[in-house]
């Protein structure tokens, strides 16, 4: 597993490197799961690693786990939708659609959402970050898989500092132990193609 820390000058532009050279398992577009705890900085860098991709001038698109959690207790079910809403299309050449959750109402939107039809067509890159983007349902549908990283202490400061921390707040305790269940059976740091030091 390659290591990369975030003091790192250039990290960006050395993790997007390692996102070009990887082969691509579907036909035309490139798959990046991007995981990590709540609170390691997995949507930051997801961003970052994005705009150092669009400025080699690769076709990019950034999804987050978040709107395809089916709420907060839902953290366990998302790969499954992930696989079966945007990654097996991909896989197969087509143009993948989800339902986007909606936080407020506390359901799935009726409206379809879909990535931009030139990236799949002319093919490019997907950037999925969140917990539950490397899982074992979606193993063999992602081509990298980066772990983001960040100790506890951290993680707590950025958690704290979200601005939905008052939404979030109720539900945190819920939710660690949700990513505790997860990782203990299907741990994507130890199958991660790259880690990414975010202390």
């Amino acid at each position: 597993m390659a290591r990369v820390s975030t003091d790192r000058p250039g990290w960006a532009e050395h993790v997007a490197g390692a996102v070009l050279g990887a082969a691509r398992r579907g036909p035309r577009v490139r798959v990046v799961a991007v995981e990590g705890r709540s609170g390691s900085g997995k949507s930051t860098v997801a961003a970052r690693v994005c705009l150092s991709l669009a400025d080699r001038g690769e076709e990019v698109a950034l999804l987050t786990m978040e709107d395809l959690y089916p709420g907060w207790e839902g953290l366990a079910e998302a790969a499954a939708l992930l696989g079966e809403w945007v990654l097996l299309p991909l896989a197969e050449g087509r143009v993948p659609a989800w339902h986007r959750y909606d936080w407020e109402h506390g359901a799935f939107g009726a409206e379809w959402v879909g990535l931009p039809s030139d990236l799949v067509e002319r093919g490019g890159t997907l950037v999925v970050e969140g917990c539950g983007s490397g899982a074992s349902p979606v193993r063999d549908l992602t081509d990298l898989l980066v772990w983001v990283e960040a100790g506890p202490r951290t993680r707590a400061r950025r958690l704290d500092g979200r601005e939905d921390a008052e939404l979030y707040s109720p539900h945190r305790a819920s939710w660690a132990r949700q990513e505790d269940a997860l990782y203990a059976v299907d741990p994507p740091r130890e199958r991660a193609d790259l880690l990414i030091d975010n202390d």
